[in-house]
This record gives C-alpha cells, sequence and structure tokens, in this order.
C-alpha cells in the first residue's frame, strides 16, 4: 500500500515532468520543504506566463473553499495552475489529539452540516483537477486526520522530516560529489558534528567550501577550518593529550588559541566531542577484542593516527572518557542557555576534565 514519496522522489517527479495533482508536504526540516516546493512549482509552471497560474494561501487566512475554488479554475494559456498552501496546522484545534472529532462535519447555521477545512481539502483530493497542482504545507499534522490518512493511501505524502545525526554525514558526501568534490568519511562526520544538525546552515557551509577549495579539489579538514572555524584536528588532539595527562596549562593555553567568541566556542565543543567519541568508539572496539587497525576502521579514525590515538586511549584511566562525554554534554547546554560567559564556560569544563 502506498504511504507518500521521499523529498527526493518529489523532486525526481517533477524533473520528469511526472506531477501528481495533489502533494501534502509534511515535516520540520525547511530546506528539505523548500528544495520541493521549488522543483514542483517550476514543473508546474514551466512553458506558462508567470502569475498567470499560480495562487499562494495561508491557512486561516483563507478558507478552504477558496482553495479548492482556485484549483478548480482552468489554466491561461498553460498547461497547469499552482495552487501552494501553507500553515495547515493553524486549523488543527489547539489542545485537540487529532482524533476524528475535528474532522468530522458538524452542525452550522440553522443546522447546516458544515465540514472542516481539512476535512474539505481531504475530499478534494480524492477527485482532484488534473490541470492544477496543489501543493499543502505544514511542520505536521495528526496522523489520523483524514487528510493525512488519505495522502498516505494515496502516496501523495511527502515527508520532510529532520535528518538524524548518523545520516548527516552521508548527507554531506553525497553534496559534495554532487558539486564534484571528494570528502572523506572522517572529514565528512567532523563538518556534520561542528556545523549540524541545521540542513540549510550545512547546504551553505558546502557551498563555501565548493567555492573555497575550487572546482573537482577534494574538502579537507584545513579547509573546513578556514571556513567553518579555525579549530583543527591538530589543536584538538593537542588539547586531548593535555587532558589525558593533566596538564592544566597546556590545556588552558590551547583553548585560548582555538576558541572563537564569534559562535561562542560551540564549533571547538563540537570538534572536541567528535574526537572524544571516536576515542570512545575505538576505546569499546579494543575491548571487543578488535586489533588497533580494527578498531581505528570502526571508529573512523585514519590509518596514520592509529598508534597515536592507541596510546592515548591505554594511558586513560577506566571510566574517564564517559566522563568526558557527560562534561561535554552539560558544557554543551550552558552555552546554550546559560548566562555565563562562554569562554569561563569552557574553562570550568576544562578543570573538570583534567580533575
Amino acid at each position: 500500500m502506498p504511504s507518500g514519496v521521499t523529498p527526493e522522489q518529489a523532486i525526481a517527479e517533477a524533473r520528469g515532468d511526472k506531477l501528481r495533482p495533489v502533494y501534502l508536504v509534511l515535516g520540520e526540516e525547511r530546506l528539505f520543504v523548500d528544495r520541493v516546493l521549488v522543483a514542483l512549482r517550476e514543473a508546474t509552471m514551466k512553458g506558462g506566463i508567470p502569475g498567470f497560474n499560480e495562487d499562494k494561501f495561508t491557512a486561516g487566512e483563507a478558507t478552504a473553499q477558496a482553495i479548492v475554488n482556485a484549483c478548480r479554475m482552468v489554466p491561461m494559456m498553460a498547461k497547469r495552475r499552482f495552487v501552494h498552501v501553507r500553515g495547515l496546522d493553524r486549523w488543527e484545534k489547539k489542545g485537540d489529539d487529532g482524533g476524528g472529532d475535528d474532522d468530522a462535519p458538524r452542525p452550522g447555521k440553522k443546522g447546516k452540516i458544515v465540514e472542516s477545512p481539512l476535512d474539505e481539502l481531504a475530499e478534494y483530493a480524492k477527485a482532484p483537477a488534473d490541470s492544477t497542482v496543489l501543493v499543502l504545507v505544514s511542520t505536521k499534522l495528526h496522523g489520523q486526520r483524514r487528510l493525512v490518512t488519505t495522502a498516505k493511501k494515496a502516496g501523495f505524502l511527502v515527508t520532510c522530516d529532520e535528518l538524524a545525526r548518523n545520516a548527516l554525514p552521508g548527507w554531506i558526501e553525497n553534496v559534495a560529489k554532487e558539486k564534484g568534490h571528494s570528502i572523506t568519511h572522517e572529514v565528512a562526520d567532523h563538518l556534520a558534528e561542528i556545523a549540524g544538525p541545521e540542513l540549510g546552515y550545512v547546504s551553505d557551509v558546502m557551498e563555501r567550501l565548493s567555492l573555497y577549495v575550487g572546482a573537482k579539489q577534494p574538502i579537507t579538514f584545513d579547509a573546513v577550518a578556514q571556513i567553518v572555524t579555525k579549530v583543527r584536528p591538530s589543536s584538538v588532539w593537542a588539547l586531548i593529550d593535555a587532558l589525558g595527562r593533566r596538564r592544566i596549562a597546556a590545556a588552558m593555553a590551547t583553548l585560548a588559541e582555538v576558541y572563537d567568541p564569534r559562535d561562542g566556542g560551540l564549533k571547538m565543543l563540537g570538534a572536541v566531542t567528535w574526537s572524544v567519541r571516536q576515542m570512545v568508539k575505538f576505546d569499546a572496539a579494543l575491548r571487543g577484542g578488535a586489533d588497533p587497525r580494527e578498531a581505528a576502521a570502526r571508529a573512523g579514525v585514519a590509518p596514520f593516527k592509529v598508534q597515536e590515538m592507541t596510546q592515548t586511549v591505554k594511558g586513560i584511566p577506566p571510566g574517564t572518557l564517559a566522563r568526558w562525554m557527560r562534561l561535554l554534554a552539560h558544557a554543551d547546554l550552558a552555552l546554550k542557555s546559560s548566562r555565563r560567559p562562554a569562554q569561563a564556560i569552557l574553562e570550568a569544563m576544562i578543570l573538570e576534565m583534567c580533575a
């Protein structure tokens, strides 16, 4: 049974001129939503006169009947019309659990039965006009809404969910490939940690990295350090080494060198978190019986770093890495919510990590 399409599939349909008469685009990942909208609009309006066959509505400001009427209008000197409706969640009653009460017909004036706006759109979607592409957009709707269940059954639901952290490096690698660049998984994972999770920002970073390195050139750690953060892996490892050896002065000196007040220390913290997470994976693989090279492969550690990683991990007392991860998480929360100066938060974190 159809359940919908991915953003990539919807875009492919648009580029292949295989448009559906209705799309319900749900999700909080703005980049996916925007790309789907652009692709659907461009494909629909192709060959037509701009502005003649396009309507945009906002739920609550326009009625469902006005939207349906716009969909049933005949295109002017074009093959199709494009109707875009945003903010469908405005029609969901505040505090409603999404059950059938809101989508069921209800009494109106003089006992006349009136359908909810979402229900009216669901009814239209059962027999839509072939000459219109209706795109309904919302960050979320309850899964039991008649409109949502209809979209799932008919296959016109486009889910634009936020990308999971473990899927972000792969997404970055694909973007790099599309732009004609190579990028190692290690660099992609590092970039995901310091630039994610908002795809709009990551996409902008990839565009700037592409321009910086030049056509067909690889995206490297140094390029990321120049464009995203001045924290290089070598600096992070110097900090990790100082922390492991309980050398507070050296750790503080490294922090002062790489701290950037423009980003409030978040990118530096992200780089350190990424390195410690690698160490956790490496240590777990070693404890599981893997040899250092196999452990490095599992943790995403470059081959030339195997010996250094082995020495560093073996020199850290048991339980330290888990404690470091907790301290890093607490520092991340403090940087995002506390009124304390960012550098003071990071310095306190380093003192605790060295304790």
